[in-house]
């Protein structure tokens, strides 16, 4: 057994306020910019793994606002246990976050869709003898949220999610809404439409599933950017929740790991066919161990099926990949640092804490091909 160690989940110090700026939060041993404040939920335990060897330094990493949570305990447990460590992530958008990687600003990036042939080549001029290469770490799904007064459960389905973000469903008793709910009174109210103004892979993910499952009713590019008419645009997975939370009649799409700190806003269930799924870490889960497992020399990348999801399982998921040197990384950005951090990530303690903070862990055959290219790392 590893110790354990005792603080404030992170699901209350991620919660944010409509218009707040992002602000660091005030962790004991972690630093890590996220938006506003909230009461803290009481404290949980979390494991440290045997074993763990620490590494000293510094270092700096950006990007994906969807894992912010996770790199959030994992630098409080990582630094609890290694002193000499300090670790500063920025959440600033996926997009933000590879830039800053190819521009050598960081030791790592975090994203919400791997990144992209180009991507990983500007990148891979950092990595000295190496390769610039997607590790998928965090899993998770993404919920369709509302704010709806009295409607505790809304269900929808893959057209009628499109319909509403394409700007085609445009009133809360549509039809096509009312059809899925026949038990539920749903106002003669218009919805107010919040997506991400920044580029985002959370919109990657969100607008792929579209375009994959709902065919004809989403007639856009996926890409990490909006392009769909209508609706306002929030920065972050934080203000679009914040967004939803404060607006009455309002929808929007955020990462699971943001839906347990709101007030108003709930998480719709989704039928694709086989009945309603809620959005849960275990149905999550599910999708995310049925994703097809491609890439080369280390680089892993995930494939899948929004069109025929297995029974049971939630299918809008994304996994956050860090986006890191296979080898090769100057020192001057420590790449002991950062391989002791991602190996105390990808180990089962690490992992574990996922689903409390509406994750979905990593496992099986994966998670271990994961931490074989982790050990393989080196500077």
């Amino acid at each position: 057994m590893g110790t354990l160690i005792r603080h404030r989940a992170f699901l209350g110090s991620r919660a944010v306020h409509q218009g707040g700026s992002l602000k660091r939060l005030a962790a004991a041993v972690a630093t890590i910019s996220l938006a506003g404040c909230a009461p803290a939920p009481p404290p949980v335990s979390i494991e440290v793994p045997p074993g763990l060897e620490c590494a000293s330094g510094t270092i700096k990493a950006a990007g994906s606002t969807a894992q912010a949570n996770a790199i959030t305990d994992w630098i409080v447990v990582y630094q609890t246990a290694c002193p000499d460590a300090t670790i500063d992530y920025q959440a600033v958008g996926s997009g933000a976050g590879v830039e800053q990687f190819v521009a050598g600003q960081t030791s790592f990036a975090g994203t919400d869709s791997a990144a992209d042939d180009e991507e990983r080549a500007a990148a891979g001029e950092r990595c000295e003898g190496g390769s610039a290469i997607n590790i998928p770490l965090v899993g998770g799904g993404i919920g369709v949220v509302y704010n709806l007064e009295g409607v505790e459960q809304l269900i929808l389905d893959p057209p009628t999610v499109a319909g509403i973000f394409a700007n085609e469903i445009t009133r809360w008793n549509d039809p096509e809404i009312v059809r899925l709910n026949p038990r539920g009174v749903l106002p003669d109210a218009a919805i107010a439409q919040f997506h991400r103004s920044d580029a985002s892979g959370t919109t990657a993910n969100f607008t792929t599933y579209l375009a994959d499952a709902a065919s004809e009713a989403w007639p856009f590019e996926p890409g990490k950017e909006w392009i769909a008419p209508g609706g306002q645009g929030a920065k972050g997975s934080d203000q679009v929740i914040a967004s939803v939370d404060v607006t009455p009649n309002s929808i929007g799409y955020v990462d699971l790991s943001y839906v347990d700190v709101a007030v108003n806003a709930r998480g719709a269930l989704l039928d694709t066919g086989a009945g309603p799924v809620a959005p849960t870490p275990a149905n999550a889960s599910a999708m995310i161990a049925a994703a097809e497992v491609s890439g080369e020399d280390g680089n892993t990348e995930l494939t899948f099926d929004y069109a025929d999801p297995p029974a049971g399982a939630y299918p809008i998921v994304l996994v956050t990949y860090e986006l890191v040197c296979s080898s090769g990384l100057a020192d001057s950005f420590n790449p002991e640092l950062v391989a002791s951090f991602l190996r105390y990530a990808a180990s089962d303690p690490g992992q574990a804490t996922l689903a409390a903070g509406g994750y979905a862990p990593i496992t099986g055959a994966l998670l271990q091909r994961i931490r074989d290219i982790i050990t393989r790392m080196s500077p």
